[in-house]
């Protein structure tokens, strides 16, 4: 298992309440079991298979559980992308299995000021491969001109 770290104030609006506002409800598991709903369906409407996966949300620690197969080591590190960028969202705990390993991605978290060209200059030495990253990360990035500061970006190893 591994955990990484999200910034929690940034990201797709799916919960509804602050987290803090969910732990204090008098039906916290439901309303947890509610928020791990609408981030599973959001990473299904990013054409990812969710058959296989379990999420649950704890509102308490603003954390993702995530377990279940992926199919591929790009695959499993869109579904953590998924899970984490969600706003109210500060840790996302890995469970997964895949089944097919492969090089696993570095992270990078946009800061203001950032494009995919800086970010590529800075892993890749060259900003023309910056495509690549973009492709990595669709389809959570629908134009490479769509980043914001507190995203969490794979960087792939160079193809």
């Amino acid at each position: 298992m591994s955990r990484l770290s999200f910034f929690k104030d940034a990201g797709e609006k799916l919960i509804g309440r602050k987290p803090e506002e969910i732990a204090a409800a008098p039906n916290v598991e439901e309303l947890e079991a509610n928020a791990a709903d609408a981030i599973k369906t959001y990473i299904g409407a990013q054409g990812i298979d969710t058959s296989g996966l379990t999420i649950t949300f704890d509102a308490a620690a603003s954390a993702v559980t995530v377990s279940g197969d992926a199919p591929d080591q790009a695959t499993r590190e869109k579904i953590i992308l998924c899970c984490g960028n969600v706003k109210d969202v500060r840790d996302v705990a890995d469970n997964l299995t895949v089944a097919a390993p492969g090089d696993e991605s570095q992270w990078y978290d946009v800061v203001s000021g950032d494009n995919l060209s800086k970010i590529s200059k800075q892993y890749y030495g060259d900003p023309n491969k910056y495509q690549q990253i973009f492709e990595s990360n669709k389809p959570m990035l629908s134009s490479v001109d769509k980043i914001y500061p507190g995203q969490k970006l794979r960087i792939p190893p160079l193809a």
